[in-house]
């Protein structure tokens, strides 16, 4: 067999950055908003029978306030919409302050901050006011941006994302998204295909989710 010479070895470290690249971008795209938009449903569910016997007015201006804010973002008037999130997490009620907090994060990503974006859904995971499921949820996603970190600690974050992996874990799905995830970065592609190779054929997991196991499967060529 030719000995592989350093040209080879250059572009087979250059195809699988572009790999990992595609995986990366791959779950933030379909993944991590994703879970977003259903944190936001699970929030409006389960609050359902605390809010309802709130003061009618101030339900209203809490909405209204936290439509507002969802506006700005949404016509990417970062600026305002970051302050005004903030102002609904420093003095709005539980469940909008915590969205609100969400969505700061959120935003903080999509301008390209991985490490800032990362320390805010760090603060949530960390807050023992929060409900568990929500704080795993914000584990996860704080585990996707360190991926974008050049000095990520990637066997923290897969520690981190162990035990929402179980089977008894809301987020289980996700969680073993993201740890393939850490682990194609870490290098382990043993581990990333098993993992990925597991979801793709789990028949209980969210279809969304096993689409993109075959789809990250088929990335890396398998």
């Amino acid at each position: 067999m030719a000995e592989k010479t350093e040209d080879d070895l250059l572009f087979k470290e250059i195809e699988e950055d572009l790999r990992q690249d595609q995986l990366t971008k791959l779950f933030k795209a379909y993944g991590g908003y994703g879970l977003i938009a259903a944190v936001s449903l699970v929030v409006g569910v389960a609050g359902y029978q605390g809010w309802k016997t709130w003061d009618a007015k101030v339900r209203r201006e809490g909405g209204e306030r936290f439509a507002a804010a969802m506006a700005l973002a949404n016509a990417n008037n970062t600026d305002e919409a970051l302050r005004s999130f903030a102002a609904i997490a420093a003095g709005g009620r539980a469940g909008y302050a915590m969205l609100a907090r969400f969505q700061e994060a959120r935003i903080t990503a999509g301008r390209g901050d991985a490490a800032g974006a990362a320390k805010a859904y760090r603060a949530l995971a960390d807050d023992a006011s929060l409900d568990p499921i929500y704080r795993a949820l914000a584990t996860i996603l704080g585990v996707i941006q360190e991926l974008d970190m050049p000095a990520a600690d990637l066997k923290a974050a897969a520690e981190r994302l162990q035990p929402l992996t179980a089977d008894t874990s809301p987020w289980r799905w996700s969680a073993r998204e993201a740890a393939a995830l850490v682990a194609w970065r870490a290098g382990d592609a043993a581990k990333t295909e098993a993992l990925l190779t597991a979801l793709a054929a789990d028949q209980q997991g969210p279809p969304g989710v096993r689409a993109r196991a075959r789809e990250m499967l088929s990335i890396l060529g398998k």
